[in-house]
């Protein structure tokens, strides 16, 4: 799987489209489009520098396009300037008042190693960030984990041409 999604990004790349087979969105095949990045968008977005080497090194990301070499990732966005995020523990993480996510905040990753996260509270977008999260009920490393990202980091917006799910 992982040698099929290199392969598929590295193609991408050059014809704007993209494989994806991660859980954090519907595995299929996408395309890349001139939009900016809003609420509800599927993104690629390379990951800020100590957040990809960590993710490297757990393995949660693999060889890729990004500085240092991690390839990006493929979220939605879940929150943008101005909203309020809430981490209340447990599953309960909220935008606005609204539940996002159904999967509980992990303690321990998959392979039994303690997972930091984003610190329990409340949280209002700060201007040029986004929080990315992955599909609602999917095991899946994002923002809950790594907090907000620069909406700079954002590759391309991503729509689906065929996905199995």
């Amino acid at each position: 799987m992982a040698l099929i999604s290199v392969a598929g990004a590295a193609i991408g790349i050059r014809v704007g489209v993209g494989l994806n087979v991660s859980r954090s969105a519907p595995r299929g095949i996408y395309r890349a489009v001139a939009e900016a990045p809003t609420r509800g968008a599927l993104v690629v977005a390379c990951l800020p520098g100590a957040v990809a080497g960590f993710g490297r090194e757990r393995g949660y990301l693999g060889p890729g396009e990004c500085a240092g070499r991690p390839q990006p990732v493929l979220k939605r966005v879940g929150a943008v300037t101005g909203d309020r995020v809430e981490l209340l523990g447990g599953a309960t993480v909220t935008v606005n008042g609204v539940r996002l996510l159904t999967r509980p905040i992990e303690s321990l990753d998959s392979a039994a190693r303690p997972l930091p996260h984003v610190a329990f509270g409340s949280y209002v977008v700060a201007d040029g960030k986004l929080w990315l999260f992955g599909s609602p009920g999917a095991r899946s490393w994002n923002s809950r984990y790594f907090g907000p990202v620069p909406v700079a980091s954002v590759r391309r917006v991503a729509r689906p041409v065929l996905t199995v799910e």
